[in-house]
């Protein structure tokens, strides 16, 4: 057997099934959608053995980007957990057969507490279908296990099913960035999504300031003092220019000239700058998606200096 040329076909027949899948995608997936975005209550997801793995998988997704969500184990729920479904909450229960024992004694009890049902299903003339208000068709035609029989196109069809429907709620509530931030605060992806520019910025007594007319011996003693790799040209108050490390080493190409330049013979006086409430991989992006990048970014309000921020601050923040 070649190993390798076999682990492709594996792949193959999932994405084969997958497309399958996909194209069975219905109203059903909008009404459920609807129905999420119009529950007063949370959502459950529901499932036993590998269903419920998916399921906890689903649930996870939903409840980071937005919508009020947990996991019941379908067997615990016979024993008491059923306690979280309440009146106003939607129900999502998964199994590929519809008639998992688990899932459907938990059915009546759902109905009676007045859920609303949703099933992941691939049969939908099943128990859990017949019963459920809307179905979600994640019915392959095979697995892709030799012997077609371990959940493997089924349990990857759940779960991409899972994801859209994740992502078309992620759409329908304009879900953004900072919003998703705010679910995942911990680690390196919430720093980078709640950053913001002030919170990695220089400033006050930290900044290196001149004016237009200060010479270059004591611009240099300025930027080697201050350690930014640039200083700040201001005219009363408001800043007109910037100079880096840069600027001072293309400065220097003229020897005979160079310790009779004032700041403003060499700042440039066109510079990119960004508001401190930015994000940090807002000004990040601006830093390095040009041309020629840049590793200092000046924080203006109202044209005034508040701030400078540099490139390494801001990759380890957001990295």
């Amino acid at each position: 057997m070649n190993i390798k040329e076999y682990a492709q076909e594996i792949f193959d027949i999932e994405i084969e099934e997958l497309k399958k899948v996909r194209d069975k995608i219905g109203k059903e997936l909008e009404k459920t959608a609807n129905l999420i975005m119009n529950c007063k209550g949370k959502v459950v997801v529901t499932g036993v053995g590998k269903s419920g793995i998916i399921g906890k998988k689903i649930a996870a997704t939903l409840a980071s980007t937005g919508t009020l969500t947990v996991f019941m184990n379908s067997a615990e729920g016979l024993h008491g957990d059923l306690g979280v479904v309440g009146r106003e909450d939607i129900v999502i229960a998964i199994s590929n057969s519809g008639n998992s024992d688990e899932v459907v004694s938990i059915i009546p009890s759902i109905k009676k507490i007045g859920a609303k049902l949703i099933a992941m299903t691939g049969n939908k003339k099943s128990k859990l279908g017949i019963a459920s208000d809307e179905i979600l068709d994640i019915g392959v035609e095979r697995e892709a296990c030799p012997m077609n029989i371990a959940p493997t196109c089924s349990t990857t069809a759940t779960m991409v099913m899972g994801d859209a429907l994740a992502s078309v709620l992620i759409k329908l509530r304009n879900f953004k960035p900072e919003n998703f931030a705010v679910y995942h605060p911990g680690g390196s992806l919430g720093r980078r999504l709640l950053m913001k520019v002030k919170d990695v910025m220089h400033s006050g007594l930290d900044l290196a300031i001149v004016e237009k007319n200060t010479d270059i011996d004591e611009i240099l003693v300025t930027m080697t003092k201050k350690k930014l790799g640039a200083v700040c040209v201001l005219e009363d108050e408001m800043m007109i220019g910037i100079i880096t490390e840069g600027d001072i080493r293309r400065a220097l190409k003229n020897k005979k000239e160079f310790f009779n330049y004032k700041a403003k013979d060499i700042m440039i006086s066109k510079f990119i700058y960004i508001g401190a409430e930015k994000m940090a991989v807002d000004a990040l992006e601006l830093m390095e998606n040009r041309e020629s990048q840049i590793s200092v970014l000046p924080v203006l309000e109202k044209e005034k200096l508040i701030g400078l921020v540099r490139i390494h601050d801001l990759l380890n923040c957001v990295n």
